[in-house]
């Protein structure tokens, strides 16, 4: 179905091939999983496959690509269209019309599929992806995730014979993850669709995999079955990175598998205590935010429910719950930009307190700093060198920006576009610029999202020492590994309301859909990172018994 023959593409100011001497073929119904870290060429390997590279992207394609009996060098995009259905990286990037029903209908429209058919899978697909109560809503309005199933629902509707997902679960809740990935497997087990998918959160979806495409960043591709790539990869998911301690062969790559392997494991790290995953915070920690009922609704429609919260200095707090829950309306009201109907936010400043809604912006950013699930969103000059000088211009601390975004992301050239920089550089870019203003709370809505594992230690390190500075940090992810490594605390909403507050051992492993895959293998023992693992192995007495 797609075939690759002695592929190489090039881009003129890179000062390497993207993807060099590349030989491979996908059978019909075959689901290959593309990983790598950021950077190595996996949107490239992508976009050849419909023709976006080069015909859109630039550069020079060396070799044959080929799909269903085409050569993408001779039949740009459009041509394949009825062939191939890609979802990107940012679905608003992809959205042509106004409201979810009519979104889904466009690729449709576009392919003269008759009406009454495009009715009736219009409605299957809706069902599919749980999107019947949205289908008059506007885009702009849905939540992040819930734009990202439109994206996936919008190529599905056109009955494409290759599906190309770049990153498809980055911004959805666990449970909606696996709909979406059920959803895709039954498309390549029912249907015979070909799907090639890359991800970075591998937990989700690995074990569904055919075969694994790893791109180690020399511009070459390793090929094969997915135990065997990853078993030397240098990246891979908690699952893996736990069999690869314990020494299980095969490798297992769903948890079931992990449990029936681990049953040695978890007997040797029977009465073990977990090494805590964060040091030890004070018990006299100063509250410097308190938000008391407070109430946000658009339209008449509430999206948070009379929520009170404290942030503390020094803690890390993770907010979980499933797309749609109220996650980022509540961190724009506790911000001060976004809206509240009601209730009230005290952010303290020495020996009083203000309410963000009610200051400047300027000052508001003082107070609270926020990055938004696009931090993109804030980028608006022409080069990152413009970008840092404004965040001079008004520095509350008379820290340079440029100094502080060598600490998060060193050697990023002033003069590059913020628009080309990595999602990781965007993200840490935009974090120093929001540092520069010195604010105690800070609020990250979706950091992880487009990050690799590497990426996400990076932010692990860089949050824990804004926790060691003194600030408070929340961080509003689906993301229940990165949660289990970084925070001290979970927060969960669900329907705009806090049902569930807590240490977070004490709060994910008392829930299936938030526990990493690691508590999940170990339960009913209270090990929650395959570090807490590691040290416990590495433990006297234990070490004789490693593998």
């Amino acid at each position: 179905m797609i075939t690759f023959d002695q592929v190489t593409i090039e881009y003129d100011d890179a000062p390497g091939p993207a993807l060099r001497d590349i030989d491979l073929t996908v059978e019909e119904g075959e689901l290959c999983l593309v990983v790598g870290h950021t950077g190595v060429g996996k949107s490239t390997l992508l976009g050849a496959v419909n023709g976006l590279v080069p015909h859109f992207t630039g550069g020079t394609l060396y070799g044959r690509v080929t799909v269903d009996g085409r050569d993408t060098a001779h039949h740009p995009p459009r041509e394949l269209a009825d062939v191939v259905g890609v979802v990107g990286q940012d679905p608003l990037d992809g959205f042509v019309t106004d409201t979810v029903e009519e979104e889904l209908a466009y690729a449709m429209e576009q392919l003269a599929i008759p009406p009454a058919t495009m009715r009736k899978r219009v409605e299957e697909t809706l069902d599919l992806l749980g999107l019947a109560d949205l289908r008059h809503r506007a885009l702009h309005q849905l939540s992040g995730g819930q734009q990202q199933r439109v994206a996936i629902g919008s190529v599905l509707t056109a009955h494409p014979r290759v599906l190309v997902l770049d990153e498809p679960t980055s911004a959805l809740d666990p449970t909606a993850a696996e709909e979406v990935l059920a959803a895709v497997t039954r498309l390549v087990h029912d249907l015979g669709v070909t799907v090639l998918m890359a991800e970075h959160r591998l937990e989700r979806v690995v074990q569904y995999a055919d075969r694994v495409l790893h791109l180690p960043g020399d511009g070459h591709v390793r090929i094969g079955p997915s135990a065997d790539i990853l078993r030397t990869s240098t990246i891979a998911p908690p699952i893996v990175e736990l069999g690869r301690a314990a020494g299980w062969d095969p490798l297992p790559l769903s948890i079931r598998d992990a449990r029936r392997a681990a049953a040695p494991l978890r007997t040797r790290l029977t009465g073990h205590t977990p090494a805590p995953v964060r040091p030890a915070a004070e018990h006299d920690r100063p509250e410097l935010l308190t938000a008391r009922k407070v109430t946000v609704a658009y339209q008449g429609v509430p999206a948070v429910r009379e929520v009170d919260l404290a942030l503390r200095a020094g803690e890390v707090t993770a907010l979980m719950g499933r797309n749609g829950s109220g996650k980022s309306s509540l961190l724009w009201a506790l911000q001060g930009t976004g809206p509240r109907h009601s209730g009230t936010v005290a952010v303290a400043d020495g020996a009083t307190t203000e309410d963000p809604h009610t200051r400047s912006a300027a000052r508001a950013r003082q107070l609270v700093g926020l990055v938004p699930q696009t931090p993109a969103d804030l980028l608006y000059l022409e080069s990152v060198e413009q970008e840092l000088t404004q965040a001079d211009s008004e520095s509350a601390t008379g820290e340079r920006a440029r100094a502080v975004l060598d600490r998060l992301a060193p050697g990023i050239d002033g003069a590059t576009h913020p628009r080309d920089l990595s999602e990781g550089q965007k993200l840490a870019l935009v974090l120093a610029i929001q540092l520069t203003a010195a604010p105690k709370v800070l609020l990250l809505d979706e950091p992880t999202r487009g990050l690799d594992y590497r990426a996400k230690a990076q932010l692990i390190d860089v949050i824990d020492t804004l926790a060691a500075e003194g600030r408070a940090v929340v961080v509003s992810t689906h993301d229940v590994e990165f949660a289990a490594r970084a925070a001290d605390r979970v927060v969960v909403m669900a329907e705009g309301d806090i049902v569930a507050d807590g240490p977070t051992a004490d709060v994910i492993v008392a829930s299936p859909v938030f526990a990493p895959q690691t508590a999940k293998i170990l339960a009913p023992l209270p090990f929650l990172t395959v570090d807490q693992v590691t040290t416990a192995l590495d433990a006297p007495g234990q070490q004789e018994a490693r593998p």
